[in-house]
């Protein structure tokens, strides 16, 4: 699979972890209930209308993608089904961008405050995990998963930055 193909992967996911930096805010997820360890479980910047929003922006472009797709725009990437593939990156993104914030609440990792892994890497994990039952053959190579990693690592901390400076985010991380 070449550079291109894999960001059209993978734009799904892209979209629904940007989408509620943009679209979130209200009800926490977890109700604003704690943990049994006295922490909060996940914390209030994972509220209900940023996953909603993340998991239909990032599907949409899952939909958008099989719609170009259909009218031979995008022809050169066989084996791609981006209808189920935009879900299930949206959704596996969501769940791990969740996780990444139930782990941190864990390690006693305060709302804004950075995590390498977690903060970069979980959503991505989580979408590529849910991706595999739609993932064209060949798609999990090393130099595709080598070039995803590196590339979303980069765009996180360049998008937050980014996001920081147009007021959306609090901090730049």
């Amino acid at each position: 699979m070449n550079l291109v193909q894999a960001l059209l992967f993978i734009l799904p996911a892209y979209i629904a972890n940007a989408t509620p930096v943009i679209f979130g805010g209200g009800m926490p997820v977890d109700f604003r209930r704690k943990f049994k360890d006295g922490e909060r479980i996940l914390g209030d910047g994972k509220t209900w209308r940023g996953l909603l929003a993340g998991l239909c922006f990032g599907s949409l472009t899952g939909l958008v993608e099989a719609q170009l797709y259909s009218s031979a725009m995008l022809q050169g990437v066989p084996g791609m089904n981006f209808l189920p593939l935009g879900f299930a990156l949206s959704l596996g993104t969501m769940l791990g961008d969740l996780t990444g914030s139930f782990i941190k609440r864990r390690m006693r990792i305060k709302r804004g405050h950075p995590s390498l892994i977690l903060d970069q890497l979980s959503f991505l994990l989580f979408a590529l995990l849910f991706s595999v039952p739609f993932a064209p053959s060949g798609f999990f190579a090393l130099d595709s998963l080598v070039f995803l990693v590196v590339l979303t690592y980069l765009l996180h901390v360049l998008t937050n930055i980014f996001a920081n400076r147009l007021g959306l985010k609090k901090v730049p991380w």
